[in-house]
């Protein structure tokens, strides 16, 4: 099992809150919001983590450096020399991959997702990519994904607006790194648009929906929020 960890973010939503570091290694109840996605994957059989890097890079490697003992796999980079966009991120640190599939994960987000479950529905439906559907309500922040409970198929991304209740992309997926659903596209590309939106109106992608606990720490509110219940939850 191997994993990739989007960790290039600029975090500019934060910066009135984090400065000087990337947004995966804010700190949220005294550890870096990184070290909470990395124990997460402790609980599932994950052989390799592929870091995709940019800004203010050296901060993760030193950390990562310092602490690696602590977890039971083997890190590697992608390094992203420019912003490549969340496409280009995602094609780079896939090209690090080894194996026939990889599960991508945001840097700025934590979802409590059975990647195990994601897997068996990754091997029992033939598509390149099975995306963690997160069920809320009364939201506004994220689009609502089309999903069909029989078929698990994803047929399409609605745009931001105010939802009583829905399902939105929770950013947790597993890709194969086999398929050519990148091809064609330049280096630097957004994945939403280019893939998720191309590959769901091609039938190429199914959905697991799992209600275990969300947060995205883009935004102050949030990454306050996370600082105050991650004591608890780890």
């Amino acid at each position: 099992m191997e994993v990739v960890v989007l960790a290039g973010g600029l975090g500019t939503r934060l910066r009135s809150v984090v400065s000087e570091v990337p947004k995966c290694m804010a700190t949220v109840a005294g550890k870096p919001f990184l070290w909470y996605l990395l124990k997460y994957l402790t609980r599932y059989d994950v052989s390799r983590v592929v870091l995709s890097v940019g800004y203010l890079r050296e901060v993760i490697f030193k950390w990562i450096d310092e602490n690696k003992a602590e977890f039971p796999f083997e890190f590697d980079y992608a390094v992203e020399e420019e912003p490549l966009g969340t496409g280009g991120g995602i094609k780079l640190a896939l090209d690090k991959v080894q194996g026939n599939c990889a599960f991508v994960l945001n840097g700025d987000t934590f979802f409590d997702v059975d990647l195990n479950e994601q897997k068996k529905l990754y091997d029992s439906v033939e598509k390149d990519i099975v995306l963690a559907l997160k069920p809320m309500q009364n939201f506004d922040r994220y689009g609502t994904v089309v999903y069909d409970e029989k078929s698990c198929a994803v047929s399409a991304f609605n745009e931001k607006k105010h939802c009583e209740e829905g399902l939105i992309n929770g950013g947790v997926y597993l890709v194969s790194t086999k398929s050519n659903i990148f091809e064609g596209l330049p280096q630097k590309f957004s994945f939403e648009t280019a893939v998720l939106e191309k590959q769901c109106a091609a039938g190429n992608i199914a959905g697991l929906v799992q209600n275990g606990y969300f947060i995205d720490i883009g935004i102050p509110e949030d990454y306050r929020k996370a600082d105050a219940e991650f004591d608890s939850l780890f």
